[in-house]
């Protein structure tokens, strides 16, 4: 069995290394099937903290092409890659494609695959915001409709695809986001100095990220939580995208009396202990969120709403918006919640390589 892999972003490639794993681990036993596992890197994310080390940190199989398609509108962005994504599925005819998450780089890599009639499995499919003005809600919810394989990290998303007709294909696994933390947790504890080449104490310090357009191209947002963040009485560590530094006067929110320390993105395993040792994490990421659970640590969500309503359900996040006002007492009365079952154990990964081997049997075969 030959797979395609399309990732892009750094969720993506942390989601990709547990799948590859499990593919290694299945051709080690020598089980048959082998399976061919080729994966290309769109080049969505290009600056090297935000993709390159972490292929290197999860030893993820170098990608067999990186598309180089960069930065750019979401129209402009999406067509390059359909137009390359398209040439590889032609060239290397896989009898899957494999996309995750609700990239553009996802929606890319699902539309190719489809219009070939190659079919498509989604990892993270069904999650819904219910938001459309967010770029992530259009991907998902076209990935969604146009995949054989749907492969959903909780319940909730299994009922999301349901009430919008999709039942055929349709799969709970858990997380692989969750088997990837179990696993490279245990090795950030040991290789990461980033604590100390911070100066950082454990539980003290809150960790910050903030993404999403939503957040970066609102002016009234975006300072909304920065002012929020420099009104905190302990020090937040913020991990800064480059999109969001772009969009910031930085002379405004750099000073010595500010709590805010501006770092650059960080690799896998340094964010990993960054989240672990955070007193309260605050951040607009749907996979941070998840993470800061998984580490059994308190999350405010820089959005309006979450897909991940779990987290919200039991009380391990408070979704706070971007009023400086609210986000400060979501972070006062943090705390933590109850456990969340739906995760999984740690081996969704494989999961996904059982569903693929399953539904080979009775998918549309490929017309190139």
């Amino acid at each position: 069995m030959k797979v395609v892999t399309i990732v892009g972003a750094r969720p993506q490639f942390i989601k990709a290394a547990m799948v590859s794993h499990a593919i290694v681990e299945h051709n080690r036993q020598g089980v048959n099937p082998p399976v061919v596992e080729e994966i290309i890197h769109t080049g969505q994310h290009y600056d090297e903290n935000m993709s390159d080390i972490f292929l290197r940190q999860m030893h993820i199989p170098k990608p067999v092409v990186n598309l180089n398609t960069g930065s750019g509108s979401h129209g402009a962005m999406t067509g390059r890659m359909l137009e390359k994504i398209e040439r590889e599925i032609v060239t290397r005819k896989p009898d899957w494609v494999l996309v995750y998450g609700d990239t553009n780089s996802t929606l890319a890599g699902a539309l190719a695959a489809a219009k070939l009639h190659v079919p498509v499995a989604h990892v993270e499919a069904g999650l819904r915001s219910y938001n459309k003005r967010m770029p992530e809600e259009i991907n998902r919810i076209l990935t969604d409709h146009v995949s054989s394989l749907l492969l959903c990290p909780t319940h909730a998303a299994v009922a999301n695809l349901a009430n919008e007709g999709i039942t055929r294909g349709v799969h709970h696994i858990g997380d692989v986001m969750y088997d990837a933390a179990l696993l490279f947790g245990e090795i950030a504890e040991r290789e990461s100095t980033i604590l100390r080449d911070l100066g950082l104490s454990p539980k003290e310090y809150l960790l910050a990220t903030v993404h999403r357009a939503e957040n970066t191209d609102d002016p009234a947002r975006l300072q909304g939580i920065l002012s929020a963040f420099s009104a905190m009485k302990e020090r937040v560590v913020f991990p800064i995208h480059p999109r969001t530094r772009a969009r910031l006067d930085m002379d405004r929110w750099e000073s010595a009396s500010s709590p805010i320390s501006f770092i650059a993105p960080v690799p896998y395993l340094d964010m990993l202990q960054l989240e672990k040792h955070a007193r309260v994490i605050l951040t607009d990421s749907g996979g941070v969120q998840k993470e800061a659970y998984f580490h059994g640590v308190p999350c405010v969500t820089l959005r309006d709403e979450t897909e991940w309503v779990e987290t919200v359900a039991t009380g391990w996040n408070q979704v706070a918006g971007a009023s400086a006002q609210k986000i400060i007492a979501a972070v006062h009365h943090a705390q933590a919640g109850n456990t969340i079952d739906e995760y999984g154990q740690g081996r969704s990964s494989e999961q996904v390589l059982r569903f693929l081997f399953e539904m080979s049997c009775v998918v549309d075969r490929q017309i190139y």
